[in-house]
């Protein structure tokens, strides 16, 4: 899985808008959605949100989680834990990415939450590259990954998985370039 497909499974969370058109209630095959009256609240997929938002059709909340107070919190607390804090949402930097580019006019404190995440986003890589260093040197056989998101997986996925195959390699004192008993890469 690449960053685009974290970013699209992301685009389907829910966030709140405040339409300015008024529509009935639209049957989608992922759920229905609406009605949409102006000025009245509406939950909808961060797609349609992010469209509706482009074309002038709406202003969008922002999540609960996406408060500067919040995630100075959220910033300490993994400062201070040795261990992975649960993140703000499973798609913490992926939102942020897509509400602050397309829609910061509608985001209070734009660049002071674009700055905390990016802490926290720092931090938490920082810990998985710690964790990930400690889990080879150790020649681990499993390791146990709690409140990681899909990207911050997805970032050490590839050095992870080369590591393992190097550690496979050098245990079973294959060589590089022999056929026999050749590794299999996932």
């Amino acid at each position: 899985m690449d960053p685009s497909e974290v970013e699209f499974l992301a685009e389907k969370e829910i966030v709140k808008i405040i339409p300015n058109f008024s529509l009935d209630k639209i049957y989608l095959i992922g759920g229905d959605l609406g009605p949409f009256n102006p000025g009245l609240p509406v939950q909808v997929p961060v797609w349609l949100a992010l469209n509706l938002k482009q074309r002038q059709k709406c202003r969008i909340l922002p999540p609960p989680w996406m408060d500067v107070d919040k995630l100075e919190e959220v910033r300490e607390m993994e400062r201070k834990e040795d261990s992975f804090t649960p993140p703000p949402s499973p798609y913490y930097m992926e939102l942020t990415k897509l509400l602050l580019n397309h829609a910061s006019d509608n985001i209070p404190k734009a660049d002071e939450i674009r700055t905390l995440v990016k802490d926290i986003w720092d931090t938490r890589i920082a810990k998985l590259r710690l964790s990930a260093d400690s889990f080879i040197s150790q020649q681990e056989a499993h390791a146990k990954l709690d409140n990681l998101t899909l990207m911050e997986i997805n970032t050490t996925r590839s050095f992870l998985l080369d590591s393992l195959n190097c550690m496979f390699k050098l245990r079973s004192n294959m060589q590089p370039g022999t056929s026999a008993g050749k590794a299999l890469d996932y």
